[in-house]
C-alpha cells in the first residue's frame, strides 16, 4: 500500500492523492418514469447520473471548478430493472498535467433475490478550470487497490486514444456545415 506524505511532492508542485479520496458512491431505486418501453433504465438517465457523479470525483480531486472535455465512453452491459436498484461508483484513475480521467462503475442490485452485477462502465475527462475558465495544474494521482491499479496502467493508452479522436472529431466538424437546412 502506497501512503501519501504531505512531504512527497510531484514535478507539478502539487502533492499526490490517492484515487480513493475522489471516490463517490450513489445508489438510487429504478422508478417507473424512470424506465423506457423496454421496462429497463432509459440510457440518457444513466448517462446524466454518470456525469454528475464523475464531475464530484474530479472536484475532490483538483479542488476547483471543471468542465467535462469529453465522455469517452460508456459501455452498458445489461439492463437496469424497475426491480433494481443501481449504485454508481467513480474515482478519478488518471491524471495529466490539467485534465483527469474519471473511471465510473455501475452496479445494478435485484432488490428481491440481491443478485448484483456490473450493469455499465464509463470513463470521462474533465479539465480544471480557475474563475476564469483558465485551465489548472491537477495533483497527480495514486492507485491503490487492484480495481485502481488495473485502470491506472491502462490509462496512458485511453488518454492517447483520446487524443487521436478528438483530432478526428475537430476534422469532421471543419468539415460540417452550419447552414440551417431549410435554407
Amino acid at each position: 500500500m502506497i501512503v501519501k506524505k504531505d512531504t512527497d511532492v510531484h514535478q507539478s508542485g502539487l502533492a499526490p492523492k490517492l484515487c480513493r479520496e475522489s471516490r463517490v458512491f450513489k445508489t438510487s431505486r429504478v422508478f417507473p418514469n424512470d424506465v423506457n418501453n423496454h421496462d429497463s433504465l432509459f440510457g440518457g438517465k444513466l448517462m446524466s447520473a454518470i456525469d454528475e457523479l464523475a464531475s464530484i470525483s474530479a472536484v475532490r480531486h483538483c479542488r476547483y471548478n471543471v468542465i467535462t472535455a469529453s465522455t469517452d465512453s460508456v459501455d452498458f452491459l445489461r439492463p437496469i430493472l424497475q426491480s433494481d436498484s443501481v449504485c454508481l461508483e467513480s474515482y478519478v484513475t488518471w491524471t495529466g498535467r490539467t485534465s483527469m480521467e474519471v473511471f465510473v462503475k455501475v452496479v445494478s442490485e435485484n432488490l428481491f433475490s440481491g443478485e448484483r452485477a456490473i450493469a455499465a462502465t464509463s470513463f470521462l475527462t474533465f479539465v480544471a478550470v480557475d474563475e476564469h475558465g483558465r485551465p489548472m495544474v491537477v495533483p497527480p494521482v495514486i492507485p491503490d487497490s487492484e480495481e485502481e491499479k488495473l485502470l491506472h496502467e491502462s490509462a496512458q493508452e485511453r488518454a492517447e486514444l483520446r487524443k487521436k479522436r478528438r483530432a478526428g472529431s475537430k476534422q469532421l466538424a471543419s468539415q460540417l456545415s452550419t447552414r440551417k437546412y431549410w435554407e
